[in-house]
């Protein structure tokens, strides 16, 4: 989750910044599209000026903080009327939505503002707007489950793979994924040049060992067990993440 900077704004009027409102179009598409395409923040940042124009920007200018780098980026909060002209140029389905969001919104605050425990009229009226924001907060629910379940299937460690499997989901060849996890010391060459995960990457659930069936060797007799290293689900996605991250240096530094 991002968090929004304190901005000059009046705490007594309702605003969405330019993140909710794309959260809030995702989210539409989501409920609303067999195949939605996912729409990025700075993709609708840069739609803002062609709207809205560039006179009166600046006031709607705010911050926040991403909090996967700890970077601060610039964002838009908006009022109800700009709120709805971005929705409205998406589609005139998403502005009555975000109409009635913010209507809703606006309720919510001069209710508060104004709410008297003792007159019941006030009490129904909270119990209404709260009723409203309930449903839309299943709504929502409804719609990040999916997504919810689908990290946790990416996450499950039952499921495990072979470096080649890995290299041929990535788009990498298997050679250069092996010599690339070499280089970064998440696995190696043992004394009979088997790979290997380095510890800390096995306690990371990165890596799991399976054990072979017990072999018995023809000339001693000796029985012997061998571990055979595999990719866990989760592994997957950090391997995965690791060879983009290269990918994205060598193509700054080209």
């Amino acid at each position: 989750m991002n968090m929004l900077a304190q901005g000059n704004f009046n705490i007594n009027e309702v605003t969405m910044s330019s993140l909710e409102i794309v959260d809030f179009i995702n989210e539409y598409r989501a409920k609303s599209e067999t195949n939605p395409a996912q729409l990025r923040h700075d993709h609708f940042m840069a739609k803002v000026p062609k709207v809205l124009g560039l006179e009166g920007l600046p006031k709607f200018r705010d911050t926040y903080i991403n909090q996967q780098n700890g970077q601060t980026y610039p964002c838009y909060r908006f009022p109800k009327r700009e709120a709805c002209l971005m929705a409205m140029s998406y589609s005139y389905e998403l502005q009555a939505q975000v109409f009635d969001r913010m209507t809703a919104m606006e309720e919510a605050l001069k209710a508060k503002n104004s709410f008297d425990i003792t007159n019941p009229a006030h009490l129904l009226q909270a119990i209404e707007i709260q009723a409203k924001l309930n449903i839309e907060l299943s709504e929502k629910v409804a719609v990040l489950a999916p997504k919810a379940e689908a990290l946790e299937t990416i996450a499950d460690t039952s499921n495990t793979y072979c470096l080649r499997e890995c290299a041929k989901t990535i788009g990498i060849k298997e050679s250069e994924l092996i010599q690339l996890l070499i280089n970064k010391k998440w696995i190696y060459r043992d004394s009979d040049r088997k790979l290997q995960p380095h510890a800390q990457y096995v306690l990371n659930k990165v890596f799991t060992n399976r054990t072979s069936p017990v072999i018995v060797n023809r000339n001693d007799g000796k029985e012997r067990v061998f571990l055979h290293m595999r990719v866990t689900a989760f592994g997957l996605t950090r391997i995965t993440g690791l060879v983009n991250k290269v990918r994205n240096t060598k193509q700054v530094a080209a």
